[in-house]
């Protein structure tokens, strides 16, 4: 009997011990749940929000001039006079240059006195040939010639007029490239003329958008030389082409810059606004991603929810929900992976930001 006891006493203390080990294990498990129920998480939370959302699409573009000329001489003469220094803003008409006119004036003044006295001579014979003293053909010889010196004077004239060089419109000139007294020949460079109050920005895109831009569409472009300032202006004209090599088309937009910041050639950074639509919107923050779902923390009656939610369109640090919430619904942006599925929180408020 008593080695029956002997042999039993290994299994009772290795029955104890496992009874001993189990409790250490599960007791201070138990404790902990509980003490975890009663602990308050501190979260940040804001709210879901209706708001104007919209895909945005990003290019590099060229600036340009609303118009600009080189302007030059239609003919070869000597520069008389010039009337505007580098830089110069002017009005259309105003005289930019002068060149040699006085042999074209001196031929003006002889075409007209041969007109005249052609004019008259018409005249007399038209009198004579009431009187039957003259024949038709003489007044018919007559007429021809007066119409001939008419001709040559108008041709005369309109030479006279380009040798006086004048701005075809409203702009900015750039450096002077002649002097007076030089001799220059019919197609030489004098300066050049850029009307820069509108700022005309050629960029492509991709063919896959075309359907997503359309005349009047707003762009946002952005320059090196100006860090933070937006330049906003509207796409005008898209172009019929798609280019066959690089698959993309061609887009023309127009910004306002009558403060002249803006100047011919520089490069711009552009933004284009695509698909703007009013959506449910919640910080890319409070969207936790488990596997192929997605699911946000909301706050109700100081209590943490789990709720899976349905996202469409980013952008960044912004989410659009398709569904799962509602307008004004709380969620929890700051804090959530300490939280789980009703637990207690003391939540602070933010508001959401949207661009």
């Amino acid at each position: 009997m008593e080695s029956e006891k002997t042999s039993r006493l290994p299994l009772i203390i290795l029955s104890g011990l496992l009874i001993a080990l189990l409790g250490y294990l599960y007791l201070p498990e138990e404790n902990v749940s509980q003490s975890q129920s009663a602990r308050v998480v501190s979260v940040k939370t804001t709210p879901v929000v209706l708001a104007e959302f919209s895909d945005e699409f990003e290019a590099l573009g060229t600036t340009k001039a609303n118009e600009d000329v080189i302007i030059a001489a239609q003919y070869s003469d000597i520069i008389e006079s010039i009337h505007f220094d580098d830089g110069d803003t002017v009005k259309k008409g105003d005289i930019l240059v002068e060149l040699f006119k006085k042999e074209e004036q001196a031929k003006i003044k002889e075409l007209q006195a041969n007109l005249d006295q052609a004019s008259a001579q018409l005249q007399r014979y038209k009198d004579l040939l009431k009187q039957s003293a003259a024949s038709i053909a003489q007044r018919d010889e007559q007429k021809a010639k007066v119409q001939s010196f008419r001709a040559q004077l108008l041709s005369a004239q309109a030479t006279l007029n380009n040798l006086t060089i004048r701005a075809p419109f409203d702009g900015q000139l750039g450096f002077r490239q002649v002097s007076v007294g030089a001799l220059i020949n019919d197609g030489s460079t004098i300066t050049t003329l850029d009307d820069i109050s509108i700022i005309k920005l050629d960029f492509a895109i991709p063919e896959r958008f075309i359907t997503t831009v359309n005349i009047g569409q707003a762009i946002a472009a952005t320059n090196v030389a100006y860090p933070g300032v937006k330049f906003i202006g509207k796409v005008t004209s898209i172009s019929p082409r798609v280019d066959a090599v690089t698959r993309t088309i061609q887009i023309r937009a127009e910004i306002d810059n009558s403060n002249m910041q803006l100047r011919p050639g520089m490069l711009m950074s552009i933004i284009l606004e695509r698909n703007v639509a009013q959506v449910l919107q919640i910080p890319e923050s409070a969207v936790i991603p488990f596997e192929d779902k997605h699911f946000v923390f909301v706050v109700q009656n100081d209590t943490a929810k789990r709720v899976d939610i349905s996202v469409g369109r980013r952008k960044p640090g912004i989410v659009e929900v398709s569904s799962g919430i509602k307008e004004g619904t709380k969620v929890v942006i700051e804090g959530a992976l300490k939280l789980r599925d009703g637990a207690k929180v003391k939540a602070e408020s933010s508001i959401l930001e949207t661009k």
